[in-house]
């Protein structure tokens, strides 16, 4: 069974900054991004990239899970890039731009020529329309467990460039695009990241789109200020009530008369073995939850 871990807070670090690297440790997502690609400037991308390789090597990082994306295999940085994020040995590589199954392929195909540890694993940005049109057989490639891939990440401000929408509050243009990925992603057991939310200021409509990705199917929300960490973990972990209610589907599937039923009544209501999944889900995310928040 794949592990299940919580990705409710995806919090993006530049590279380049030192300082940033170093706060990550104290902070309390459950992911963190070392950003290679958009936040670093040119001229900047070789010290950025020894300095990410070295903090990853460093550690102290703890239960967050570390996540380098590297710049694309077509830039001047790419190779050397992956390679390098390869031989530190971080929790994940983000593949940036990704629009064909061929790139996260290629990229799985690096990491094994280069030994890299199982435990790396790979991340999809979904960001350019071809990402979108091919979501469904880029989310298929997961199907191996050779390629390494768990998980997808929106790229809602690439997104809305490249298609020329407007970007406004309701993410009236984004929605389809958001719901076209999770269907994919869900069909083939991958987590799905949401875009970030730009004005780090407006904690009301950050929670809102909160809100908004988590009723699509979102696992959890990439961010680019550490003020919308506590919110975003908040909104993405499941209620109580949701804890409470799972764990009594799962208890009530426990009882003997029910262990082989694909369907029983609980409480008045009609439950399937898919909700006992969903359950078992649940319960284990609460649990990994409850574990961090004791850790920090």
């Amino acid at each position: 069974m794949a592990l299940i871990r919580p990705r409710r807070s995806v919090l993006y670090m530049p590279g380049a900054n030192e300082r940033a690297l170093e706060k990550s440790r104290s902070l309390s997502a459950d992911a963190l991004i070392l950003d290679l690609e958009d936040s670093v400037a040119p001229e900047a991308k070789v010290d950025a990239r020894n300095k990410v390789v070295g903090a990853v090597r460093e550690g102290g990082y703890g239960r967050r899970e570390v996540v380098i994306r590297p710049n694309a295999l077509e830039t001047a940085w790419g190779t050397a890039d992956i390679l390098a994020a390869a031989a530190a040995a971080p929790d994940a590589i983000l593949i940036p731009k990704v629009q064909h199954p061929g790139d996260i392929i290629s990229a799985a195909k690096i990491l094994k020529s280069v030994n890299a540890p199982e435990k790396t694993k790979l991340w999809a940005m979904m960001e350019t329309p071809q990402s979108i049109l091919h979501a469904a057989e880029i989310a298929a490639v997961g199907a191996d467990p050779e390629n390494r891939l768990v998980c997808l990440v929106m790229g809602t401000n690439d997104l809305l460039k490249e298609s020329r929408a407007r970007a406004l509050h309701d993410r009236f243009a984004v929605v389809p695009w958001l719901a076209m990925t999770v269907v994919a992603a869900r069909g083939y057991g991958l987590d799905i990241i949401d875009g970030v939310y730009n004005d780090f200021r407006d904690e009301a409509g950050f929670r809102k789109e909160c809100e908004h990705g988590r009723t699509l199917g979102m696992d959890g929300k990439t961010l680019i200020h550490p003020s919308q960490i506590a919110p975003c973990n908040e909104i993405f972990s499941p209620s109580e009530e949701e804890v409470n209610w799972s764990r009594t589907i799962i208890r009530a599937f426990d009882e003997p008369e029910n262990r082989a039923k694909g369907v029983i009544t609980v409480d008045g209501k009609m439950v399937e073995r898919l909700h006992l999944v969903q359950a078992q889900r649940t319960v284990a995310i609460a649990n990994s939850v409850k574990e961090i928040e004791e850790w920090f």
